[in-house]
């Protein structure tokens, strides 16, 4: 046991004392690490392998990376006392020095933490598409540090790992589909009974809608130049899905009260003249 008195430099000096090593001592540490990080390796690869197909991919890569961690870590404590290097000092020094290398690393450590809960908590994992701080696209990465998303136009983004599991997430390919509004309005003076009709007979024909769950029109309100409807349909899950049925649904819909002679209004103002007075 290292006296109270005992700096970190002294416990060190005391733990890497080697007299009479030899070079077969050598050679036997540096066979013991490598063929620690080879076994690693393949623990890590074969792990993965067995775990996909029965895990989250994410969850199995995070469970064989760790365990190809712990296999370096007990390779390079064999390593070391291979050569005669106390253990026990050297971890009574770094206890020491641990808490100012914390404060030094803490970012690091936060995003390490937050990485391992993220894999652990699985609000999504790779292929799905997400919304995570107004960044849009495809998961394509995910490890102790960062979260990184394919945008729809091509862009790589990295996120930390401690940003994210702050941020609130949307997850559009979870449930396996999704639902959008597209806002119309028609004119004062139309046949509501008839925009509604019409409304709902052009989403059913838009490429894209889902027929169950059907389609919905509801008038929601009397707005400064229109009788306002929400026109709701669902679709695919994905970014493209979303884009290509509400312009399609957009289309129809405009084509059809067009047909039908009901006006899309813009907005418009009515202004009253008092007129001259006498005095």
């Amino acid at each position: 046991m290292l006296p109270l008195t005992t700096t970190p430099d002294d416990a060190l000096r005391e733990a890497l004392k080697s007299d009479g090593l030899d070079g077969w001592a050598w050679i036997t540490a540096a066979i013991t690490i490598a063929a620690a990080v080879l076994i690693a390796q393949v623990v890590r690869w074969l792990l993965r392998r067995a775990l996909l197909a029965r895990l989250d991919p994410a969850l199995g890569t995070l469970i064989a990376r760790l365990a190809a961690y712990l296999i370096i870590v007990i390779g390079l404590i064999y390593g070391l006392e291979a050569l005669g290097v106390q253990i026990g000092p050297i971890l009574g020094a770094l206890g020491i020095a641990g808490i100012a290398l914390a404060f030094a690393l803490q970012d690091i450590l936060e995003n390490f933490v937050a990485g391992v809960l993220l894999q652990l908590q699985r609000p999504f994992t790779y292929g799905d598409q997400v919304s995570i701080n107004d960044h849009e696209g495809t998961i394509s990465g995910i490890d102790s540090r960062l979260v990184t998303i394919q945008t729809p136009s091509g862009e790589t983004v990295k996120i930390p790992s401690a940003t994210v599991i702050k941020a609130d997430i949307v997850n559009y390919t979870q449930l396996g589909q999704r639902r959008t509004t597209l806002p119309v309005g028609v004119a004062y003076g139309t046949d509501l009974d008839l925009a509604r009709t019409t409304l709902a007979g052009a989403v059913v024909t838009a490429d894209g809608v889902l027929d169950s769950p059907e389609p919905e029109v509801l008038l929601t309100g009397f707005g400064d130049s229109s009788i306002d409807f929400a026109v709701r349909f669902w679709h695919g899950p994905t970014i493209a899905d979303y884009w290509a049925a509400q312009s399609a649904v957009a289309f129809r819909v405009h084509a059809a009260l067009d047909a039908a002679g009901i006006t899309i209004p813009f907005p418009q103002r009515t202004v009253w003249w008092a007129g001259d007075t006498d005095a």
